[in-house]
């Protein structure tokens, strides 16, 4: 009998735990089993292993194989153990010293002619890794090696097929370590960012995106269709200040993990998904039997927007209560749970009505009362409570599309907000937006005049215990752009300008 324990790791939401592949080969009928959880994608290994073997010259061992993936209880995805599974077969007949097997960590996929191919969560895997006390080599493909580099570790090391692995292992041959990316030359690309300028007229709305990227606020912009409303969310990421380190590796470990993957050239770039109003809620939040991250997840530290909001499904929709408040989603299964993180900044984009003309001085809505009243009902009222601002985005006037000055660009705006960033930051070490209760309380007091003004605008809007703090909040930022260090009653009045649907449940 012969035994060989390889060392490779699972995925469980973006943690990376260790897994010990083991292989033992005994006398018996020729079979071929894995167990340890796993799932399709593993079970299929079987058939992989054995053509690479063949392919890449090596003998099949005529035995009953046995593939354990410890611990049992974890659940094994993916093509990443292919090459551990192979390696743990030629080592097992090869005897292989035990203590060479410890030193390297093994992950890839193996095609039929025993290339490796990339990997999802190369850059979790090197992560990982690294945090290990362990300090093992990390032996990736070398498609995801490449990713894997932005983690910084060191022990990162490419293979192009499984007999370059296997001579590493048994002759020594060092394999190369991946080239690091150098850091994007421009982090916010603003050479290719949508321009402010770009768009006509819009005061109202343009000073609310102001808003929203100095604080991190949510926002939703309602208006009839061509008044700029998409216009105008796509070129928020161009306002935002540069990602942090932390930011952006966050960023891309989560784009990892999806199926998109990470590329070098995207570092420190925020993210701006917008799905589409089809999407289904494990879609747009995460899920699946081995969950993965949803849109909300992908934009972490970037920009998800929702257009034509009221289009979306009303229970989809509910499904961003809870990462809107805590900034991460949990996902539970039967056998298993994942956490992602999801603190994106929500801008969502809706028509008046589902004609879209509600209100229009040259009376184009047919619509019924009754059919306003259920489109706008599809935002519940504890979804608005949760959005910060609600602004209106009237039709552009002749003279604002006619008008050849172009407006305000993107440059001097995000220089007021960095400013404001920056003075939140010295104050509380987090953007307004992300305040607690205790730190609201602490850093958003108000005037005697404001505080009337607050006292009149929660009996006339109906304003609940959550949507008080977050308007809050909301007049810090404003006072922040002001550069005024404290909140006084035209702040707090700008801010109650922005609950046009606070009553609305």
């Amino acid at each position: 009998m012969s035994l060989a324990v390889v060392r490779s790791r699972g995925l469980v939401g973006v943690e990376a735990p260790s897994v010990s592949v083991e292989v033992h080969l005994a006398n018996g009928l020729p079979a071929f089993h894995i167990v340890g959880l796993p799932d399709t994608e593993v079970r299929e290994s079987r058939e992989r292993v054995r053509a690479a073997l063949l392919q890449e010259g090596f003998e099949f061992p005529n035995r009953r194989i046995t593939v354990n993936l410890a611990p049992a209880d974890l659940p094994k995805g993916s093509g990443r153990f292919d090459l551990p599974i192979a390696i743990g077969i030629l080592s097992a007949c090869a005897g292989i010293a035990p203590e060479v097997l410890e030193r390297v960590e093994l992950m890839g996929e193996l095609s039929l002619t025993g290339e490796l191919r990339p990997i999802r969560g190369a850059l979790v895997l090197a992560l990982a890794v690294r945090r290990d006390p362990a300090s093992r080599l990390l032996v990736l493909p070398t498609a995801s090696a490449a990713e894997a580099a932005v983690a910084g570790y060191a022990g990162t090391r490419a293979a192009n097929s499984l007999r370059e692995v296997w001579q590493s292992l048994v002759e020594g041959i060092a394999l190369p370590s991946p080239a690091a990316p150098g850091p994007a030359s421009s982090p916010l690309r603003l050479d290719t960012a949508p321009d402010l300028a770009q768009v006509r007229g819009q005061a109202g709305a343009r000073r609310a995106l102001e808003i929203a990227a100095a604080g991190g606020h949510s926002l939703l912009l309602i208006g009839p269709p061509g008044t700029g409303k998409t216009m105008l969310a796509q070129r928020l990421p161009g306002l935002l200040p540069p990602m942090t380190d932390l930011e952006a590796l966050e960023s891309a470990a989560i784009l990892s993990l999806s199926g998109f993957g990470f590329r070098a050239g995207d570092w420190g770039v925020r993210p701006f998904r917008s799905p589409h109003h089809t999407v289904s809620g494990a879609a747009l939040v995460g899920g699946g039997s081995m969950p993965r991250p949803g849109e909300a997840s992908l934009a972490h530290c970037g920009v998800l927007f929702l257009d034509e909001l009221g289009e979306f499904r009303r229970d989809v929709l509910e499904t961003l209560r809870e990462p809107l408040e805590s900034g991460r989603v949990s996902i539970s299964r039967a056998a298993r749970q994942a956490e992602f993180p999801a603190a994106f900044q929500l801008i969502a984009a809706m028509n008046p009505c589902p004609c879209g003309y509600f209100g229009d001085p040259k009376g184009r809505c047919r619509c019924q009362p009754d059919e306003i009243s259920r489109y706008r009902h599809r935002l519940s009222g504890p979804l608005l409570d949760r959005i910060d601002m609600h602004v209106d985005v009237p039709p552009v006037s002749q003279t604002d599309l006619l008008a050849s000055a172009a407006g305000e660009a993107s440059a001097p705006v995000r220089e007021r907000v960095a400013v404001a960033r920056d003075r939140a930051l010295t104050r509380q070490s987090a953007p307004n937006a992300g305040l607690s209760a205790a730190e609201t309380e602490r850093h958003c007091r108000v005037d005697e005049a404001g505080s009337s003004l607050l006292s009149g605008a929660i009996e006339r809007l109906g304003l609940s215990a959550r949507a008080l703090p977050r308007l809050l909040r909301l007049a810090r930022t404003i006072a922040d752009l002001a550069q005024s260090e404290h909140i006084v009653a035209r702040h707090v009045a700008e801010a109650i300008g922005y609950r046009r649907l606070a009553g609305v449940k």
